[in-house]
């Protein structure tokens, strides 16, 4: 087990639960589906409703934890490179996603123990009723400064270091310099277009609920509230943005791919070759061998 772990690769374990994290997303859409498209009438109870809610929060926080983990090792790598190397192993990698795992598990727990229907559970909100409000923005901004404000931080500081060093330093490989100069354009595309949009406007949409409690209503509440909608969109983007994190995190996987697209176009370039006229045979196969 700890070989095929090995295999893997550090970074690799790492992308591979970003993966788990989104499919556990995925898996919930066909609800929500049929809950929008019934006028955002829920009929499948108040338990399921807060599972559903509980798998998006383990999905947008154990994206950002696996997304941070890369951010630290990828900065291990480039700016501490002997000083780390040989002394960080699949099995160290495997001990901080089960840890990753566990805090994210533990941030979104408190979530479940909020009421997401109404007594008609006709409605399956994403935050709770307006009783509980005020307690749940206090949650809801514990949870933005553990799970968002922290590993924002954590990565600016690597990702800035890692420019430094990327800048001033002349011997290192051109390809590394690209290679991490496509992860720092991406996540930071993720976390700029993803997730910072979302916590702004979904803690800011919970105090101005409160003040609504308050018999306090301003015009400006209601750009607040579409700004939240389109917050919880773009954060549901994180799934669709992370495979190119998938991608991008391994050059040798791209020099696959283009080695069987080269593969298949020569097959092909071949097989003309052979069924063409005699005259065309040597201009076809000049073609292949450039």
């Amino acid at each position: 087990m700890y070989d095929n772990w090995r295999k893997i690769g550090n970074v690799n374990i790492f992308v591979l639960n970003l993966c788990l994290a989104d499919i556990l997303y995925i898996l919930t859409l066909p609800y929500l589906v049929v809950y929008y498209a019934s006028n955002s009438r829920w009929t499948f109870g108040d338990t399921f409703c807060k599972i559903l809610r509980l798998c998006f929060c383990i999905n947008l926080y154990g994206s950002i934890g696996f997304l941070t983990c890369i951010s630290v090792y990828r900065y291990l790598g480039i700016v501490h490179t002997l000083r780390v190397k040989g002394r960080i192993t699949a099995r160290h990698s495997v001990v901080i996603v089960l840890l990753v795992w566990f805090l994210v598990f533990l941030l979104c727990l408190p979530d479940m123990f909020y009421d997401k229907t109404r007594s008609n559970a006709t409605k399956c909100y994403d935050t709770t009723t307006d009783d509980y409000m005020k307690d749940y923005l206090k949650y809801s901004i514990g949870r933005t400064v553990v799970g968002f404000v922290i590993p924002l931080l954590i990565m600016i500081c690597c990702y800035g270091h890692v420019a430094f060093v990327l800048v001033t330093k002349k011997d290192i490989d051109v390809i590394l310099k690209l290679r991490c100069l496509r992860l720092v354009i991406i996540l930071t595309l993720l976390f700029s277009i993803c997730y910072i949009p979302y916590h702004v406007f979904r803690n800011l949409n919970l105090a101005t609920r409160i003040f609504k409690t308050g018999h306090v209503c301003l015009k400006w509440y209601a750009n607040v509230y579409i700004a939240n909608q389109v917050g919880n969109g773009l954060a549901c983007m994180n799934s669709a943005i992370n495979p190119l994190v998938y991608l991008f995190n391994s050059d040798e996987l791209l020099m696959k791919c283009f080695a069987k697209c080269g593969r298949a176009r020569q097959s092909t370039v071949v097989s003309l070759v052979a069924d063409s006229p005699s005259p065309q045979k040597e201009t076809l196969h000049s073609m292949v061998m450039k």
